[in-house]
Formats: structure tokens, C-alpha cells, sequence
């Protein structure tokens, strides 16, 4: 499927975890939050979903942009936005966020988590991949923001956690770091 197209087009994979939350949900209205050149994308398009697909990088919407027209893909909408304003307008089934928010600025991460969740439609879920620093495993990159033990739990403490889990991964740079990962279903309201 996607990896066809991603291969194409010298692109990852689709990310593993979001290959994992499409077995458990339906194709329906996704963002792809911080969506480089849209592996993600692209892999949600072709299962049927209604892809937005976003990134502050104009180079990497030009890629996707492209990719989908060559693709003949009518359901990728690439937007550039800055995920820092934390300005989402529509209302998503499902909120894609992998290895995304560890580059944004930190005193706007508790904002940007909560315009995600005002923005999803309710019985709708949250994925959310991020690298940690803890005293265990101390964060080897630099990044901008990295969570702290339970700190995303604690964000989606009113959500159903599908999956939640703060694992020893590695990068795809080889790098090894702890990441918190959450699958969060909204309460139907």
C-alpha cells in the first residue's frame, strides 16, 4: 500500500503507531500534525481517510502536495501551519501527532495539546508519539521539549487510553531515548 508510494518517493514508512491505531480505527476526518513529506499522510489516504495534513516546513508541503497530485490522491489536503499557534479550526475523528511535538516550543506544548483535544470530535482519538527525558534514560538529542514521566497521562487523564506506554525506542538516526506514546479516545459526549 503506502510503502509502494513512500518507496516512490524516497519517504519512510508510515510510522508504527500509526499503522497500529488504523486497525482499531474507522477511516474518518485526520490531521496529520507535523507532517514532514507525509508518510503518514499517504498511508491514512489510501486506507480511505480524509487526510489534513500539516507542517511549518513550505519545502515538505510542496513534496506532498506534488506526491499527491502525481498519486491522483484527492483526499490529502497539505496546509502549511505553524503548530505553535495552536489554531486548529476544524474538527478531526482522528489527531496524528508522531515524533512531532519535541519541536515545539516548550512553554507552547500544554496549549497545542489542548487545541488538539478541543478539536476532536467527540468518541474521536489522539495519537501522540514524543521523546522523554527521565532520569533512567536522559534525552541524547537536544530537542526543544521532551515529556517528563506521566506527563502526557496526565493531559488525557478525562480520555480512555487505548494504549499508553513510556518504552526504551530508537530513532531512525539509531539514537536510543525513552518516548511516551498514547492512543486516547475523547468521551462521547
Amino acid at each position: 500500500m503506502s510503502v509502494d508510494i513512500n518507496n516512490r518517493y524516497g519517504l519512510n514508512p508510515a510510522h508504527s503507531e500509526v499503522i497500529e491505531a488504523c486497525n482499531a480505527i474507522k477511516p474518518c476526518k485526520a490531521l496529520d500534525m507535523g507532517c514532514s513529506n507525509g508518510r503518514n499522510a499517504l498511508y491514512l489516504s489510501q486506507l480511505g481517510f480524509d487526510v489534513t495534513a500539516v507542517d511549518n516546513n513550505p519545502d515538505a508541503i510542496n513534496m506532498l502536495r506534488q506526491i499527491a497530485s502525481e498519486e491522483n490522491l484527492d483526499n490529502i489536503d497539505a496546509r502549511i501551519y505553524d503548530i505553535n499557534d495552536a489554531k486548529l479550526t476544524d474538527e478531526y475523528g482522528l489527531i496524528a501527532c508522531t515524533v512531532t511535538l519535541m519541536f515545539v516550543n516548550p512553554a507552547n506544548v500544554d496549549e497545542v495539546i489542548k487545541n488538539m483535544q478541543s478539536h476532536t470530535q467527540p468518541g474521536g482519538y489522539n495519537l501522540i508519539v514524543c521523546a522523554m527525558d527521565t532520569t533512567e534514560y536522559p534525552c541524547p538529542v537536544p530537542f526543544p521539549f521532551t515529556f517528563q514521566t506521566g506527563q502526557l497521562r496526565s493531559a488525557y487523564e478525562e480520555w480512555e487510553l487505548l494504549k499508553y506506554n513510556e518504552d526504551v525506542g530508537t530513532m531512525h538516526n539509531g539514537a536510543t531515548l525513552q518516548f511516551a506514546t498514547m492512543l486516547a479516545r475523547k468521551p462521547a459526549e
